[in-house]
């Protein structure tokens, strides 16, 4: 979706979060219980808190997808799917955005009973442990169609070579109308399911999300964020954040994440994984920084450029997706190599969002970073 200018403020803040020491060794793995005050309960802004943290040998690793694009009937569907532009009526081309096009649902199981579906694979490496999972959701109820927010909180997931299960929200579901859209995500545990069912490509159907063309376009998709203990492995860092925020200017009201002190060693490694919804490929302003020992590096790679880090991508650590759209149209969910932020290490990580243009949500941010022993 493009919003102009006008209607924004030139500069808008969804948060910081201030990253720090999980536990100490020998320390075990924690979550955060649940905070459903009852079934269905929503809320328009979710600070962003933490869900997930542990000490381990190990890492996380992540499988996501999109459930919505363009409809592909349409020309140019095809060349935009696979990271094509369009021609901007001047000569020249643009990118493509949701805004651009009838949008209709990624379909691709056999089943009847489902009106959207997609797959991503997870790959936990051998000998791994699965510790903790989360599988996060979201996308727009108002396009073309507007969608009733009753079933926000429901999903159905299948692992692979299984049936589909009904899976609900265990935590309270980020819903807001704004700029046009009518946006939510929700969340649920699913660690045992994916203990048990290992590796391999997980399939998510029944999205809550409007197909249909309009000014704010559709979008929605699917994060299944995967914590693992392996003991060949270098010890970790492993966290995992979430909720629910606007990149519309706040006046000053920044969410913002303090944790304890992390420790991890010059030269080390580590990455940054971050789901957002709505991101406009093309629109520059778009920035993810980490903040380390006073110094401060843009977050970017080949599929995402540093000043258009929301641009409709699924990057990072290759692993297999049906279909494998190289523009998910609105939908974000990408790995970052943290490289030289790290190299004279410290006691405490800054993660910054910033948008100048596109009013989009963000919904979880995870990170693994290798610790100090």
């Amino acid at each position: 979706m493009r919003i102009s200018p006008g209607l924004l403020l030139r500069r808008a803040m969804v948060g910081v979060f201030a990253l720090a020491a999980i536990c100490t060794p020998g320390g075990t793995a924690t979550a955060a219980p649940p905070v459903v005050e009852k079934p269905g309960k929503e809320a328009a802004r979710l600070a962003f808190a933490p869900r997930y943290r542990a000490l381990q040998h190990g890492g996380i690793v992540r499988a996501a997808n999109a459930s919505i694009s363009c409809r592909a009937t349409l020309g140019t569907c095809a060349g935009v799917r696979r990271g094509g532009q369009l021609a901007n009526g001047t000569g020249g081309t643009k990118a493509a955005v949701n805004g651009d096009f009838d949008m209709f649902y990624v379909d691709v199981d056999s089943d009847p009973n489902t009106y959207n579906s997609s797959r991503a694979e997870v790959r936990v490496p051998q000998g791994g442990r699965v510790s903790y999972a989360r599988l996060y959701w979201g996308g727009n109820l108002k396009v073309g169609e507007q969608k009733l927010p009753k079933d926000n909180g429901r999903v159905l997931i299948a692992e692979p070579g299984g049936a589909y299960k009904e899976l609900l929200a265990d935590s309270v579901v980020g819903h807001r109308v704004a700029r046009g859209a009518d946006a939510f995500q929700a969340s649920a545990d699913v660690t045992k399911l994916v203990r048990e069912s290992g590796s391999g490509l997980y399939t998510v159907a029944q999205i809550n999300v409007a197909m249909g063309r309009s000014a704010a376009g559709a979008w929605g998709g699917w994060t299944l964020v995967v914590a693992y203990e392996k003991a060949a492995e270098p010890l970790r860092h492993l966290a995992v954040w979430d909720g629910f925020d606007t990149l519309e200017s706040r006046k000053g009201d920044v969410p913002l994440v303090r944790l304890a002190e992390l420790r991890f060693p010059a030269g080390t490694n580590g990455r940054a994984g971050l789901v957002a919804y709505n991101g406009d490929r093309g629109s520059p302003g778009d920035s993810l920084t980490v903040s380390v020992a006073g110094r401060t590096t843009v977050l970017g790679d080949a599929a995402n450029p540093r000043d258009d880090v929301l641009n409709s991508t699924i990057g990072g650590a290759a692993s297999e997706r049906v279909p494998a759209y190289a523009n998910t149209l609105g939908y974000d969910s990408d790995v970052f190599e943290l490289g030289t932020a790290l190299r004279r290490g410290g006691d405490q990580l800054a993660f910054r969002l910033v948008s100048q243009r596109d009013a989009a949500w963000a919904g979880a941010l995870f990170v693994a970073v290798d610790a100090r022993q």
